[in-house]
Order: structure tokens, then C-alpha cells, then sequence
């Protein structure tokens, strides 16, 4: 099943049909252990709708109520590859090397509610940055009691050029206003995604493909249960929390976003966010 945010309201997909919830409160709706079960029973209880020319599909907006988003680092060999290769001058290499055999994940804080784009969104390369990339990320949704009950995708936007000067300045290449989006749904399964599940990232410039990559989730070195357990240890989230879970889909050091790059991430059965670059 699938939960669409909108302005309007919420809609539910179950089976190709769409509803739309009664309750409109997007946190009080995905803060749920059980979410999947409700999801059923609230669907039992609602007419289908019917969108046509008359009635047009709402507009979309990011899956997120007040929920903060966080991110995981080096889960994946590629990006441990990668950081190493753009600290490399800095001396910082090792570091990364080390949090990818390390017991404990890399987690940090990318972003508020307010700052996160949705589906068609535009996301931003910074101004003093000169080497900037998506990361296409497979994102967890967890309850407040840290209960992994939903996916969405992630956009996890990277200065690269910035992160590769000193690790510390992770943040500033991380963490600034368009640097995140979110969508085009939230997506309740009745099992977890398997392994064989592919990211698929596609970067289009004037009309033609620049890069395409793709990876499988049985790549990834962390579990989400790890790095949802690293997560909760020690923070409370009331409304629940998005992770973004890594990327192991890294465009060539000669590659860089330009401005009006058309960044698209699927995943299925999720779908697929795309994003115009500013």
C-alpha cells in the first residue's frame, strides 16, 4: 500500500484503487507499529475514487509531516570507495575506510521537515561548491518506538567538493536548503523489500541521458534494523523518522550537476521521484 500526501488530504493506494483517508493529520496517520493493518481495515470502510479530466489527480507533496530526516554514510563499498578517493588530498581517506568496517554506522542529521522537496520538486547545488552529486537513497520510515513500518526515496544531494576539503565539513556539505527530497509516496509493505530490490538513478541533461547507474539493496552493508537501532539508542522522535540508508550509486570524479539536470530515482514497487536541479 501506498500513502499519498496532499493538500487536500491523504490518499491511500491499495491494488490500483485510491482512497482518501478521513483522518487529514499526516503524523497522527504514519506513527502507527501496526500502520499496515490500519491501512487495511480503513480501506475496508472507504468508496474508491475516481479521477478524470473533470476531476484531476491532486498535486503531491513530500511524504513528511514534522518528521526529522537523517542519513547513513559508507553503507555501501562503492561510497566507501568514492569518499576515500575525494578526501584522498586531505588526508582524510582512512576515515572512511574505517566507519565502513566499523561496528558503528556513520549517522547524521540532513534535514527539517520544512526544507525537504517532494516529487517534481527542485533540489539545489550549492553556490560554493564546484563538484556536486545526487545520492540515490533508499529511505526508512520508522514509529516513534523506532518500528520500521514504511519506505519511501530518498535524494540525498552531496557537495562533494566541500566534504572532500576536511571530514568535518560534512554538514555544510550535506545539510543546506534544497539539499533533500522525499517520494513520491510512503510506501507500506506487508514484508519487508528484498535484496534483489535495484535503485536505478537517472541524470538527463538538455533532453539526453549523462549518467545512469544502478545498484541492489543486498549491496548495502547495514541492515536497516542496525542502523535503525544506532538511530533510537540515544534520540526520541514523536512523530516518528525518516533515514535515509546510503548510496551505492556514485557518478565519475569528472561528473558534476548543472543547473535544469533532471535527477530520476526509482525504485520499485515505491515508484520514482524525480527532481529538477537549480
Amino acid at each position: 500500500m501506498k500513502l499519498y500526501k496532499t493538500e487536500s488530504g491523504i490518499l491511500l493506494e491499495k491494488e490500483d484503487l485510491f482512497y482518501r483517508l478521513h483522518e487529514t493529520d499526516w503524523d497522527l496517520v504514519v506513527n502507527r507499529d501496526d500502520l499496515y493493518g490500519w491501512l487495511e481495515i480503513q480501506a475496508e470502510n472507504l468508496i474508491y475514487l475516481t479521477f478524470t479530466d473533470d476531476i484531476p489527480f491532486p498535486e503531491i507533496l513530500a511524504p513528511i509531516g514534522s518528521q526529522e530526516v537523517w542519513a547513513s554514510g559508507v553503507t555501501y563499498f562503492r561510497s566507501r570507495t568514492a569518499r576515500m578517493e575525494e578526501s584522498e588530498k586531505a588526508g582524510g581517506g582512512s576515515f572512511y575506510d574505517r566507519v565502513y568496517d566499523a561496528e558503528r554506522p556513520e549517522l547524521f542529521f540532513k534535514s527539517t521537515a520544512s526544507r525537504v522537496v517532494g516529487n517534481h520538486g527542485t533540489v539545489r547545488i550549492r553556490k560554493d561548491s564546484t563538484w556536486d552529486v545526487p545520492e540515490p537513497e533508499l529511505t526508512l520510515f520508522a514509529s516513534s518506538s523506532g518500528t520500521l513500518v514504511g519506505y519511501t526515496i530518498g535524494n540525498d544531494m552531496s557537495s562533494r567538493s566541500i566534504e572532500g576539503e576536511n571530514p568535518l565539513y560534512l554538514p555544510q556539505a550535506k545539510s543546506y536548503t534544497g539539499s533533500a527530497a522525499l517520494g513520491p509516496c510512503l510506501y507500506i509493505p506487508n514484508d519487508p523489500l528484498s535484496g534483489d530490490t535495484i535503485i536505478d538513478l537517472s541524470i538527463v541533461r538538455k533532453g539526453e541521458e549523462v549518467f545512469h547507474g544502478e545498484v541492489t539493496l543486498s549491496q548495502m552493508k547495514r541492515t536497516p534494523d542496525e542502523l535503525l537501532g544506532y538511530l533510537f539508542r540515544e534520540l526520541a522522535f514523536p512523530t516518528g523518522c525518516y533515514l535515509m540508508t546510503g548510496t551505492g550509486i556514485i557518478p565519475p570524479s569528472d561528473f558534476t550537476l548543472e543547473k535544469d539536470d533532471i535527477v530520476h530515482i526509482s525504485i520499485e514497487p515505491i515508484g520514482t521521484l524525480t527532481n529538477v536541479v537549480a
